[in-house]
């Protein structure tokens, strides 16, 4: 009998390594707790797993960052920005792409980045 446990384990273990593997999903996004200070947060963002940071305008001063599933994007202010310190979240969250944020500088700058946001979400090609 021990050896055929044995014959049965090996003529086992080639059909274990064909099955499919299937990869952990990414992680959730976190949403964004505007108690939290500005550097706090903005760290918080760039430590995710699965994220992708979008090539820097010189021209903006703004970073971008996508997750790598395409659900949700995040714009960190720097110096010189509207608004600047904000931080701002998209989600698409119902076929709608919904944009959430924090603001650490002024109102009159932060409602123009959700212009400028919102205005992206329009944009075509």
């Amino acid at each position: 009998m021990r050896g055929g446990s044995a014959l049965s384990l090996l003529i086992s273990l080639p059909i274990c390594a064909c099955a499919p593997r299937t990869e952990a999903p990414a992680p959730a996004a976190f949403a964004l707790d505007c108690a939290q200070p500005f550097e706090v947060q903005s760290a918080r963002i760039r430590a995710q797993p699965h994220l992708v940071a979008a090539p820097h305008e010189s021209a903006e001063p703004y970073s971008f960052y996508s997750a790598d599933d395409g659900r949700s994007s995040w714009l960190i202010t720097e110096p010189g920005a509207p608004g600047h310190p904000a931080i701002m979240m998209q989600s698409a969250v119902g076929g709608a792409v919904k944009t959430t944020g924090c603001r650490y500088g002024s109102q009159k700058g932060y409602d123009q980045l959700m212009t400028y946001l919102d205005g992206l979400k329009r944009w075509r090609r």
